[in-house]
């Protein structure tokens, strides 16, 4: 969902654009190589003369209950993908100037309340994701070994019309069956997907740009009000009743703590290095994409 914006934005912008794809299509717009992660494979001459990658591989997080298969492949999709893009790198003796990495909000903890989450946060989570997340930045950090500029983007909830969230959410709003989860008060750090796409553009523009950002938008909100907005949005009602975290549990396993958790992140780092928000306020960024 992420790399069809980001690398659409950046063909009009005049970069060239090559993807690494697991199935090779040639009705592409765009080069594209194979790679096998679990086959520890990339074609040859998939990063010859790359002087940006952008590593968003990565299985979806909410879209399956968390088996000790589902877990695996979490991190296989995340980790293992970083480590093969290292091991061509090394392997080939090439330089690339900057390695810039996804990552997660979730490196904070299923729930963290009120607390504001700044990237300089000693104590960070314990739990599956948590922990997930900070081996996953772990693998981005070894580019550094290789003299790259190495830049991980904490990504909250990206909203967008192609998937993720707003694909989960919206059918219910739609019928006017929204409901906020679990007591409704966890903070949702959102972000809308262009904002993303363009802080991904001006951390590979800006060379001062280095480290951990937090990639939300600056006004995070409560499960509740996240949902009251999208049915206001719609033009649907809004009145059902919490759905209690026990029937979450039932349904979705361990990753129900997810769901019914939440982060109140802060994006004053990135705005402080200059990143300006087209949508800063989550009404105006669900007016923008449902229109």
């Amino acid at each position: 969902m992420v790399g069809s914006r980001l690398s659409a934005i950046l063909a009009e912008r005049g970069y060239e654009v090559v993807h690494l794809s697991r199935h090779k299509s040639i009705s592409s717009r765009y080069k594209t190589y194979s790679w096998d992660i679990d086959g520890d494979t990339i074609e040859e001459g998939a990063i010859d003369h790359t002087g940006v990658v952008v590593h968003l591989a990565g299985a979806g997080v909410a879209d399956k209950r968390w088996t000790a298969a589902r877990k695996k492949k979490l991190a296989s999709s995340r980790i293992e993908s970083a480590n093969l893009i290292l091991k061509q790198l090394k392997s080939s003796g090439q330089k690339i100037d900057t390695f810039i990495s996804a990552s997660a909000i979730g490196i904070y903890g299923f729930d963290t309340g009120g607390i504001l989450q700044t990237e300089d946060r000693i104590q960070l989570g314990d739990d599956f994701l948590a922990t997930l997340t900070k081996k996953w930045e772990e693998a981005a950090d070894q580019f550094s070994d290789l003299e790259a500029r190495v830049v991980k983007l904490r990504i909250g909830l990206v909203l967008s019309n192609e998937g993720g969230l707003l694909a989960k959410l919206r059918p219910m709003a739609n019928m006017g069956l929204s409901s906020a989860l679990g007591n409704g008060d966890q903070y949702m750090s959102w972000i809308h997907i262009d904002d993303l796409v363009n802080m991904i553009i001006f951390a590979i523009e800006n060379k001062e740009i280095s480290g951990v950002y937090n990639a939300v938008a600056p006004h995070p909100v409560s499960n509740r009000e996240f949902t009251r907005v999208l049915s206001q949005t719609l033009k649907k009602p809004y009145f059902l009743p919490n759905a209690p975290k026990f029937l979450l549990k039932m349904a979705f396993g361990e990753l129900a703590s997810a769901i019914t958790g939440g982060n109140n992140v802060s994006s004053h780092k990135i705005m402080d290095s200059g990143f300006q928000f087209k949508f800063q306020k989550l009404d105006e960024s669900l007016q923008d994409l449902m229109a």
